[in-house]
């Protein structure tokens, strides 16, 4: 009983060994004289006469939104801090209004010592 058990694992090892061993080995030969082109999700191989030559493909990038300054939001949507002043969230950017003019501003550091952005 115990040497069949012995067997059918052995056989199950050889097996996993067998599928998982490198089935193709690449040929040293020469591309074909004729320029020819393979293309795969992320490259373009040009074979020509003696060499490859890998060209990777262009990615445009798209350029980032702009993030305004300053925007002017109706204080009822605006939303109120512990210490009373009023603040508005857009697109993961905090703006802080000002008692001047009544705009809201996208923090920065000037704005700590401004006595239009200053606690009451």
């Amino acid at each position: 009983m115990h040497k069949v058990n012995v067997l059918i694992v052995s056989f199950f090892l050889f097996a996993i060994m067998q599928g998982c061993s490198k089935k193709t080995v690449p040929s040293n030969t020469p591309a074909p004289a004729a320029s020819t082109a393979v293309v795969s999700d992320t490259l373009v191989v040009v074979r020509k006469s003696d060499s490859l030559v890998a060209v990777k493909p262009v990615i445009k990038r798209k350029p980032k939104a702009a993030i305004p300054n300053v925007i002017v939001v109706n204080d009822k949507f605006a939303s109120k801090s512990v210490d009373g002043r009023y603040y508005y969230d857009l697109e993961g950017h905090r703006y802080w209004r000002s008692k001047k003019d009544g705009k809201y501003y996208l923090f920065n550091k000037s704005m700590l010592t401004d006595d239009a952005f200053k606690k009451p």
